[in-house]
């Protein structure tokens, strides 16, 4: 545990937890999912790589370069952006079982020699400074125990004029504290920025910031089509992984559906390491 109180073996043991049924659930990838309206039927895997390419579509990425996926989850995502843009790619992350299962999507993709993960807390990367052209953070600062210490040192390894891009959760309304602390308990959160704060953390890193939106209406905002996708493959995952994993799974969960639809959003930050 660091000055910060912040205990990487407990945020390994959480996406340890809770990293199987998400990988099946929404094919290898654990982060949020972005639906147009309530008509919008894209099926849940679907919806939530369209946030990947969300995020990753600002980060203007080219062959060859050199990506850090900082808080890599499953891999899937590493994977879609080697076969997408030609990018090198380290994935980190705090979880065994998550790297565990990047490794071996690498490998069934034959890019093994191209995507690699390893064991590392992004609060001090073992690696040199200027070592990476891009990194992407695509909803893993919120377990950060001092977001302005993990965006330094996400600065620190990137080369002059690299980018970054980030998504999270943000605050909107705390007019309800206590739907929010539910929330925030659930997934480990230490802090939940407001867009504002977001923006102050990231320049107040180093960084200028080049792109922003907010877009929780149409993340958070949908939790409603999350449940229906996920009634409609219960029986399905309880074949696969049994029902008291399921029921455990669930229940454990439940604080993520706390806050009202208006109470979270959901922000996407890029920005850039100036040249000089």
């Amino acid at each position: 545990m660091d000055q910060h109180g912040h205990d990487a073996a407990v945020i390994g043991r959480h996406y340890d937890e809770r990293t199987p049924i998400e990988d099946a659930f929404r094919n290898g990838q654990t982060h949020m999912w972005y639906w147009y309206d309530e008509q919008d039927d894209t099926p849940l895997p679907e919806a939530v790589h369209r946030m990947s390419r969300k995020v990753c579509e600002t980060l203007g990425l080219r062959p060859g370069e050199r990506l850090l996926d900082a808080g890599c989850g499953p891999g899937q995502t590493a994977v879609y952006l080697a076969q997408t843009y030609g990018v090198r790619v380290t994935g980190v992350t705090l979880s065994r079982v998550e790297m565990a299962a990047a490794a071996a999507r690498a490998a069934a993709n034959g890019l093994a020699d191209q995507v690699r993960f390893q064991l590392a807390d992004y609060m001090a990367l073992p690696f040199a400074d200027g070592s990476f052209d891009a990194v992407l953070a695509l909803e893993s600062l919120q377990n950060a125990p001092d977001a302005a210490g993990a965006l330094r040192e996400l600065f620190r390894v990137l080369r002059p004029g690299g980018r970054l891009s980030f998504s999270d959760f943000s605050l909107r309304a705390n007019d309800e504290p206590e739907r929010i602390r539910k929330f925030m308990t659930t997934l480990k959160l230490t802090e939940l920025p407001t867009l504002e704060q977001w923006l102050a953390l990231t320049e107040a890193a180093g960084f200028e910031i080049e792109e922003y939106t907010q877009c929780g209406p149409r993340v958070f905002g949908r939790k409603a089509k999350y449940i229906s996708a996920a009634s409609e493959r219960r029986a399905e995952l309880v074949a696969q992984f049994g029902d008291q994993a399921l029921a455990s799974f669930s229940q454990h969960g439940l604080g993520f559906f706390a806050p009202r639809k208006s109470q979270v959003g959901y922000v996407v930050v890029a920005a850039r390491r100036p040249h000089r």
